[in-house]
């Protein structure tokens, strides 16, 4: 693993405008991503974990410019790519693909499978004819699929088949850097694993970058070197994979750690689960300060008041940090923390998202019905 940084964000922030019905046009944003930063180191895999709605994907599209930055800046290999236009990000784009997560939503249906992968080259202009079957052809047999399937439509795959399509058309033009949303979660567990280890292999073989995104917490730990926690769009807990795991300092990443399934039935049933109290809040009007303390066994009132800083914790390298006044210790038993800031303070619930706006995947706001 090289130590050159390939990818650089700094202060990402997306909004999204909420479109509501009726005479009254509302002001409100949903708060996609609110001040991400995070550097990817050439041929290693970043995981990005949290539950649905806390901007992971939305942040991954920032970083490979399908959404326009609300602000903030994203660097690839030392240069600015947060301004570029259509033209000049196509130059971008070639050494940085995504994987998405659905297998066959993201394939057209009424193409075959050649003309999908074969769509970089005649995008960019790099082959056609026979030179672009047999590229498509190579790549086929790259990912594990018969070239001679050339010519099928993706309903004639597999699930696992049909990932590998995927696979094949983001690595087409051998790009530097891959980003993987979720690339596993719509497959049944057995094709996963085949997956994962494409992906591993092909890393090796074509010193790719992965920015790795997940809800899945034993994949990302499975993949990544580094993990980030994310959640109502904002970064709680950064580090390597193994220190997380061991040691993880937030109470949130304690709660989803602690739902994690274990190889050992006996060990299943002596770990305490961390229930956490109430809903996430909505991403229109997010908790004032530490996002997290709404529904956090150890929130205390500070919390309510003074945004934590993203720092290391209790003695941490500088690599492993977290954004939280009163980090977990090492053994510390978060299922027999009590709440303590609901009796200093009361809590108000967030305001309900306006009437006629719906929320999406990834708290993107989506146009009302009128």
């Amino acid at each position: 693993m090289s130590g050159d940084v390939i990818i650089r964000a700094t202060d990402v922030v997306k909004h999204f405008p909420v479109q509501s019905s009726g005479l009254r046009r509302s002001r409100d944003v949903v708060h996609a991503v609110d001040g991400v930063s995070l550097e990817v180191k050439q041929g290693e895999t970043l995981g990005i974990v949290g539950e649905t709605g806390c901007g992971k994907s939305t942040l991954a599209r920032c970083v490979a410019r399908l959404y326009d930055l609300t602000a903030g800046r994203v660097e690839f290999e030392g240069h600015d790519i947060s301004r570029l236009r259509t033209r000049r990000l196509g130059k971008v784009r070639r050494e940085m693909q995504m994987i998405f997560q659905d297998p066959y939503g993201s394939l057209n249906p009424k193409r075959r499978v050649g003309s999908i992968i074969g769509d970089p080259f005649a995008i960019h202009g790099m082959a056609s004819g026979q030179e672009r079957k047999r590229r498509v052809q190579e790549m086929m047999e790259l990912v594990g699929l018969n070239p001679e399937h050339y010519n099928r439509f993706p309903a004639e795959f597999s699930g696992g088949q049909r990932q590998r399509i995927g696979v094949a058309r983001a690595l087409a033009l051998k790009p530097k850097v891959v980003i993987c949303d979720e690339p596993v979660s719509a497959l049944d567990v057995s094709i996963q694993a085949q997956v994962l280890n494409l992906l591993s292999d092909l890393q090796k073989q074509l010193n790719l970058t992965y920015i790795f995104i997940s809800h899945d917490l034993s994949v990302v730990r499975h993949v990544s070197d580094r993990v980030m926690l994310m959640y109502l769009g904002k970064v709680v807990e950064s580090g390597p994979s193994g220190q997380i795991y061991a040691r993880p300092r937030h109470p949130y990443a304690g709660a989803l750690l602690s739902a994690v399934p274990l190889p050992d039935p006996k060990m299943m049933r002596q770990r305490q689960r961390v229930i956490l109290a109430g809903d996430i809040p909505s991403p229109i009007h997010p908790p004032a300060a530490c996002r997290f303390h709404p529904r956090c066994p150890k929130a205390q009132a500070r919390c309510a008041e003074e945004e934590p800083a993203l720092v290391a914790r209790l003695g941490d390298p500088a690599d492993h940090t977290a954004a939280c006044h009163f980090p977990l210790a090492e053994g510390e038993n978060l299922a027999e923390a009590r709440p303590t800031l609901a009796e200093e303070l009361r809590v108000v619930e967030p305001e309900a998202v306006p009437d006629g706006a719906e929320l999406g995947y990834d708290g993107l706001a989506e146009r009302s019905n009128p």
